[in-house]
């Protein structure tokens, strides 16, 4: 992986399309994402951002915002107020581009920075969203966000299936069993927890998979491939290999009425059971 770094003028994005019902703002510490090459890679809608990517090719490259943080503190003001205007809320979503937890972090350390910044001026509310149990290890800065400063703080920590390995595809950012455990460890700090099953992959034991879910998490977001890439029937999804791969394992999953059934099985064990942008938004079934 190439790893470089940068300075930026603002790190807070106004959302639209997929993240508007979701959030007032999107929030990227890295350009790229240190897990693009894991199975969380595989289906990112990022890879088909030109923009984003730059003509790399996704998984290969690292931009860290070193002045994240500062950043953050410069726009914090301006953005809070548009955003309590025209949305209601100051709410950032951490992140949609990129991991805030990669590898990466535990060496440059600028997520945990932005954590700090917020402290000092809070949004309304953060929504932590990432595949690495490493956000365990933010939980000295998350907890206080929420009791201190009086942010609505939430962890979406993403599971795609039970199952570590799927043919044909590289392995997760993380095993199922420590994604598990460092929702546990959010959900015992008292932070609301929410595990997002995202992109939905086939599952071998619903009924054990959501039990356990139910264990950890608060809550769950399932979000099929077809309706939650962003495109209208998961028009970039298909130009992957992740299609490919759910029908070679069980071909019933590359429709929406696997993901009703899941939902159905999910609802036996979870109080609150969310579908696609209305679930990461936190409205729940």
């Amino acid at each position: 992986m190439n790893v470089t770094t940068a300075r930026v003028k603002n790190v807070l994005t106004r959302a639209s399309g997929y993240l508007r019902p979701v959030c007032s703002h999107s929030l990227q510490p890295y350009r790229g994402c240190g897990f693009g090459r894991a199975l969380c890679g595989v289906g990112c809608y990022v890879r088909h951002n030109t923009w984003l990517t730059r003509g790399e090719e996704w998984g290969s490259f690292l931009e860290v915002r070193e002045n994240a943080a500062e950043a953050y503190a410069g726009a914090v003001d301006r953005e809070r107020a548009w955003a309590r205007r025209s949305r209601g809320a100051f709410t950032i979503f951490l992140s949609s581009s990129t991991d805030p937890f990669p590898p990466h972090e535990a060496r440059f350390g600028v997520t945990r920075r932005v954590l700090e910044a917020m402290l000092v001026s809070p949004p309304d509310e953060l929504i932590v969203q990432t595949h690495s149990p490493a956000v365990a290890g933010a939980l000295d800065l998350l907890v206080p966000l929420r009791t201190r400063a009086g942010a609505r703080v939430r962890v979406h920590l993403s599971i795609e299936s039970d199952r570590d390995r799927l043919e044909g595809l590289p392995p997760p950012a993380a095993t199922v069993d420590a994604r598990l455990a460092a929702a546990a460890a959010c959900r015992a700090a008292g932070l609301p927890t929410v595990v997002t099953v995202s992109p939905l992959l086939p599952i071998a034991d619903p009924e054990r998979f959501f039990a356990r879910i139910g264990e950890v998490a608060d809550a769950v977001v399932l979000d099929h491939y077809v309706g939650g890439d962003g495109s209208r029937n998961g028009a970039r999804t298909e130009r992957t290999g992740l299609p490919a791969a759910i029908a070679a394992v069980e071909v019933a999953a590359l429709d929406l009425a696997y993901r009703d059934r899941m939902v159905e099985v999910a609802r036996r064990h979870l109080p609150r059971v969310g579908v696609s942008a209305e679930g990461f938004a936190g409205r729940f079934l």
